[in-house]
């Protein structure tokens, strides 16, 4: 499958009318359809676009296997599930997570310790 062929199975996918797409991608229909055809390639920014419109990213467009990512939820899942889908995140991102957990658990010390020592005032 060429570049254009996987934007557009893509986009049937998720629903998206060519319109909507070249729309979001701030380009004319027709230079849009031509980027399907595959007489034209997107740019890079295009690209980018594309993923964000599709939320994916532009690896997973390039190297699209057939099927669009399916929505991931963790609230289900078990605590191991958890941690073994935050260890497929990329370096960065798990970065990310650790500071918001590392947030939130200075929170709840201090409030701990703010009514622990409040109580006994």
């Amino acid at each position: 499958m060429n570049l254009g062929e996987i934007i557009k199975k893509i986009r049937e996918q998720k629903g998206l009318l060519q319109k909507q797409v070249a729309t979001e991608l701030g380009i004319g229909y027709t230079n849009y359809n031509k980027m399907e055809n595959g007489n034209r390639e997107p740019s890079v920014k295009e690209l980018q676009l594309l993923a964000k419109l599709f939320s994916m990213t532009t690896d997973q467009i390039l190297n699209f296997e057939g099927q669009t990512p399916l929505e991931v939820t963790i609230e289900d899942k078990k605590d191991f599930e958890k941690i073994n889908l935050n260890n497929q995140l990329e370096e960065e991102d798990k970065q990310t997570v650790f500071k918001i957990i590392d947030t939130m658990l200075t929170k709840k010390k201090f409030k701990d310790f703010f009514d622990k020592n409040v109580a006994t005032l």
